[in-house]
């Protein structure tokens, strides 16, 4: 019925009918998924929100996480708090430090610190140590210190490969009456070692290192070794100043001058242009054991110069030390009083 009255339209009409009728009777062949408005809190529980973002759109940087309950943080270093923790913090710095010339002086100066655990520790392990100028120093501080503890590691040290280390060690034997330190001894004054004993390094005589020779000789000579290698350093300072190592070693004696006035004289020398000088004025303070000095002393601890620096630190300890024991000596005086 339909099919009559179209044919009777002209063509046109015909065909925009029937397409017409074919668009309206199409079937879409996918359907949009059904959207539902669901509020946010009506989603599920498991859903999380995205994280916020900045508004160049990317995602902010992750913030550390703090610290778990109890958990430590890497201590920091603390300054010292005394002369006396200064002292320590800059002695034990160069004695494990890497070069070779703070750890044999801060070594040596150790000798001053005597009747002290710590610096006897440092001393012994520092005769080990892979450069024969600091073994020499460390066999020297613990004549010093008197430490008898050492023996048995003095009396390895007299078979060292350089003679420097066994000399020192023989001198530290002889300071407290071992017997063994004559081999040394011996060997200096023949050439060879007692019978059945071995050179030096196997076969090495200490006659057969001139140089080596000549620096120990040179430093018995002016009297004044306050750390290991000073004597060819005193060498060079003859060269510009030749009054500089004898009142060096002026001032080494006079550490045992009783007279008050020469205290007053060693402080000043404390301050001598020449670093032999001042060096050697500290270790006479501090073998005079004048607790008064200790303020001046401390000042010295920051002196540009290396040696003169550790002496100052080790004479800052010996002289701390006596000071503790006599306020624990007049504490106790104070006590006993009824």
């Amino acid at each position: 019925m339909v099919v009559m009255p179209i044919l009777g339209f002209p063509k046109i009409y015909a065909f925009a009918v029937i397409t017409w009728w074919l668009l309206c009777t199409q079937q879409p062949t996918t359907k949009a998924a059904p959207q539902t408005n669901v509020p946010v809190e009506q989603q599920p529980n498991n859903a999380s929100p995205p994280p916020p973002s900045n508004e160049s759109g990317q995602q902010p940087a992750t913030q550390p996480k703090p610290s778990k309950p109890g958990q430590q943080t890497p201590p920091t270093p603390k300054a010292p708090h005394t002369p006396k923790d200064k002292a320590w913090q800059v002695l034990v710095s160069a004695c494990t430090g890497d070069k070779t010339s703070d750890r044999a002086t801060a070594i040596r100066v150790l000798g001053l610190v005597p009747n002290d655990r710590k610096a006897t520790k440092l001393a012994i392990k520092a005769l080990k140590d892979d450069k024969p100028d600091v073994r020499a120093a460390a066999a020297a501080a613990l004549g010093d210190m008197n430490s008898r503890k050492s023996i048995p590691q003095l009396r390895i040290a007299l078979d060292d490969k350089d003679p420097s280390v066994a000399l020192a060690a023989a001198h530290s034997l002889e300071m407290m009456h071992d017997n063994s330190a004559y081999e040394v001894y011996y060997e200096v004054l023949n050439g060879e070692r007692k019978a059945g004993k071995g050179l030096i390094a196997t076969n090495t005589s200490l006659l057969s290192d001139p140089k080596k020779m000549a620096q120990l000789g040179f430093e018995e000579g002016i009297g004044f070794i306050p750390f290991a290698g000073i004597g060819w350093g005193a060498i060079k300072a003859i060269r510009k100043d030749d009054t500089s190592p004898i009142r060096a070693a002026a001032a080494k004696v006079l550490a045992k001058d009783p007279d008050p006035a020469t205290t007053k004289a060693l402080t000043d020398a404390a301050g001598d242009k020449s670093w032999l000088v001042r060096a050697a004025a500290l270790e006479a303070l501090a073998k005079r054991g004048d607790r008064s000095v200790l303020h001046t002393v401390e000042l010295h601890m920051s002196d540009e110069r290396a040696a003169v620096k550790y002496t100052a630190a080790a004479t800052v300890l010996r002289l701390t030390a006596i000071r503790e024991a006599g306020s624990a000596v007049n504490q106790m005086h104070r006590d006993s009083l009824p």
